[in-house]
Protein backbone atom coordinates (compact mmCIF):
# COMPACT_ATOMS: atom_id res chain seq x y z
CA UNK A 1 0.00 0.00 0.00
CA UNK A 2 1.25 3.47 -1.17
CA UNK A 3 2.32 6.28 2.06
CA UNK A 4 1.12 9.49 1.69
CA UNK A 5 3.62 11.84 4.04
CA UNK A 6 1.11 14.72 5.15
CA UNK A 7 3.41 17.65 6.18
CA UNK A 8 2.32 19.64 9.27
CA UNK A 9 3.36 22.38 10.59
CA UNK A 10 3.30 26.48 9.58
CA UNK A 11 5.41 28.15 7.19
CA UNK A 12 9.40 28.44 7.62
CA UNK A 13 8.67 25.51 10.32
CA UNK A 14 11.20 23.77 7.93
CA UNK A 15 8.91 21.43 6.32
CA UNK A 16 10.34 21.74 3.16
CA UNK A 17 13.59 21.94 3.80
CA UNK A 18 13.44 18.77 5.63
CA UNK A 19 11.99 16.88 2.27
CA UNK A 20 15.30 18.08 1.29
CA UNK A 21 17.32 16.23 3.78
CA UNK A 22 15.44 12.95 3.41
CA UNK A 23 17.43 11.10 0.32
CA UNK A 24 15.20 8.12 0.75
CA UNK A 25 12.01 10.39 -0.43
CA UNK A 26 13.84 11.69 -3.61
CA UNK A 27 11.43 8.89 -6.36
CA UNK A 28 8.52 10.30 -4.40
CA UNK A 29 5.79 12.41 -5.64
CA UNK A 30 6.04 16.23 -4.43
CA UNK A 31 2.89 17.96 -3.76
CA UNK A 32 3.20 21.79 -3.16
CA UNK A 33 0.90 24.41 -4.63
CA UNK A 34 4.38 26.08 -3.91
CA UNK A 35 6.22 24.92 -6.19
CA UNK A 36 3.93 25.86 -9.10
CA UNK A 37 3.83 30.07 -7.56
CA UNK A 38 7.36 29.21 -7.41
CA UNK A 39 7.55 28.59 -11.30
CA UNK A 40 4.77 30.89 -12.38
CA UNK A 41 6.56 33.64 -10.52
CA UNK A 42 10.18 32.67 -12.06
CA UNK A 43 8.93 32.65 -15.36
CA UNK A 44 7.38 35.83 -15.53
CA UNK A 45 9.90 37.19 -13.73
CA UNK A 46 7.74 38.79 -10.61
CA UNK A 47 8.14 37.52 -6.51
CA UNK A 48 6.05 34.80 -5.28
CA UNK A 49 4.08 37.80 -3.57
CA UNK A 50 3.50 39.30 -6.75
CA UNK A 51 1.85 36.35 -8.35
CA UNK A 52 0.28 34.66 -5.42
CA UNK A 53 -3.11 36.03 -6.14
CA UNK A 54 -3.59 35.57 -9.47
CA UNK A 55 -1.92 32.29 -9.72
CA UNK A 56 -2.92 29.68 -6.15
CA UNK A 57 -6.01 28.96 -7.67
CA UNK A 58 -4.53 27.41 -10.74
CA UNK A 59 -1.78 26.10 -8.46
CA UNK A 60 -4.43 24.41 -5.97
CA UNK A 61 -5.90 22.72 -9.25
CA UNK A 62 -2.19 21.48 -10.86
CA UNK A 63 -1.59 20.46 -7.72
CA UNK A 64 -5.09 18.37 -7.09
CA UNK A 65 -4.06 17.01 -10.84
CA UNK A 66 -0.93 16.41 -9.58
CA UNK A 67 -2.12 14.18 -6.88
CA UNK A 68 -4.36 11.98 -9.24
CA UNK A 69 -1.76 11.03 -11.51
CA UNK A 70 0.46 10.24 -8.66
CA UNK A 71 -2.20 7.82 -6.70
CA UNK A 72 -3.30 6.51 -10.22
CA UNK A 73 0.59 5.53 -10.61
CA UNK A 74 0.77 4.40 -6.85
CA UNK A 75 3.36 6.44 -6.14
CA UNK A 76 4.72 7.34 -2.12
CA UNK A 77 3.64 11.17 -1.54
CA UNK A 78 5.04 13.79 0.36
CA UNK A 79 2.90 16.72 0.56
CA UNK A 80 4.22 19.70 1.51
CA UNK A 81 1.66 22.14 2.88
CA UNK A 82 0.70 23.79 5.99
CA UNK A 83 -1.94 21.41 6.71
CA UNK A 84 -2.47 23.18 10.07
CA UNK A 85 -5.92 21.96 10.70
CA UNK A 86 -8.03 18.72 10.75
CA UNK A 87 -10.26 20.06 7.74
CA UNK A 88 -6.86 20.45 5.40
CA UNK A 89 -5.75 17.13 6.50
CA UNK A 90 -9.18 15.18 6.24
CA UNK A 91 -9.15 16.77 2.20
CA UNK A 92 -5.89 14.77 1.85
CA UNK A 93 -7.32 11.43 3.18
CA UNK A 94 -10.21 11.85 0.96
CA UNK A 95 -8.05 12.36 -2.30
CA UNK A 96 -5.61 8.99 -0.75
CA UNK A 97 -8.38 6.79 0.43
CA UNK A 98 -6.32 4.00 -0.78
CA UNK A 99 -3.14 5.40 0.98
CA UNK A 100 -1.84 4.78 4.67
CA UNK A 101 -1.25 8.51 5.97
CA UNK A 102 1.61 9.84 8.67
CA UNK A 103 1.58 12.88 9.48
CA UNK A 104 5.01 14.61 10.08
CA UNK A 105 4.62 17.11 12.28
CA UNK A 106 6.63 20.61 12.64
CA UNK A 107 7.30 22.38 15.49
CA UNK A 108 6.28 26.11 15.27
CA UNK A 109 10.17 28.05 15.72
CA UNK A 110 10.00 30.51 18.95
CA UNK A 111 8.94 33.62 18.00
CA UNK A 112 12.10 35.48 17.55
CA UNK A 113 13.68 32.35 14.80
CA UNK A 114 10.39 32.49 13.19
CA UNK A 115 10.76 36.08 12.30
CA UNK A 116 14.32 35.18 11.10
CA UNK A 117 12.92 32.27 8.69
CA UNK A 118 10.21 34.58 7.50
CA UNK A 119 12.28 37.38 6.96
CA UNK A 120 15.11 35.24 4.92
CA UNK A 121 12.70 34.01 2.57
CA UNK A 122 12.73 37.28 -0.28
CA UNK A 123 9.79 38.03 -2.31
CA UNK A 124 7.60 35.79 -0.26
CA UNK A 125 6.26 37.44 2.72
CA UNK A 126 3.39 35.77 4.82
CA UNK A 127 2.33 38.13 8.11
CA UNK A 128 3.10 36.98 11.05
CA UNK A 129 -0.48 37.16 12.18
CA UNK A 130 -1.67 34.81 9.29
CA UNK A 131 1.73 32.65 10.80
CA UNK A 132 0.45 32.85 13.96
CA UNK A 133 -3.52 31.92 13.72
CA UNK A 134 -1.71 28.93 11.51
CA UNK A 135 0.24 28.14 14.80
CA UNK A 136 -3.14 28.27 17.28
CA UNK A 137 -5.10 25.74 15.04
CA UNK A 138 -2.26 23.79 15.23
CA UNK A 139 -2.00 23.94 18.67
CA UNK A 140 -6.10 23.49 18.84
CA UNK A 141 -5.90 20.63 16.39
CA UNK A 142 -2.65 18.81 16.60
CA UNK A 143 -2.71 15.33 14.21
CA UNK A 144 -4.03 12.36 15.85
CA UNK A 145 -4.02 8.89 14.98
CA UNK A 146 -8.40 9.42 15.26
CA UNK A 147 -8.08 11.25 12.24
CA UNK A 148 -6.63 8.34 9.89
CA UNK A 149 -2.98 8.43 10.85
CA UNK A 150 -1.03 5.22 10.59
CA UNK A 151 1.85 6.90 12.69
CA UNK A 152 2.95 10.43 13.42
CA UNK A 153 6.34 11.69 13.19
CA UNK A 154 7.88 14.96 15.37
CA UNK A 155 10.37 15.99 12.93
CA UNK A 156 13.70 18.10 14.16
Amino acid sequence: MPTCYQLIGVPAAGKSTWVQAQAWMQDYAYISTDKFVDAHAELVDKTYNEVFHEVMKHAVELMAQEVVAARDAGKNIVWDQTSCSISSRKKKFNMLKDYEHVAVVFKTPETKELHRRLAGRPGKNIPLNVVEQMARDLEMEPPALEEGFKEIWFAQ
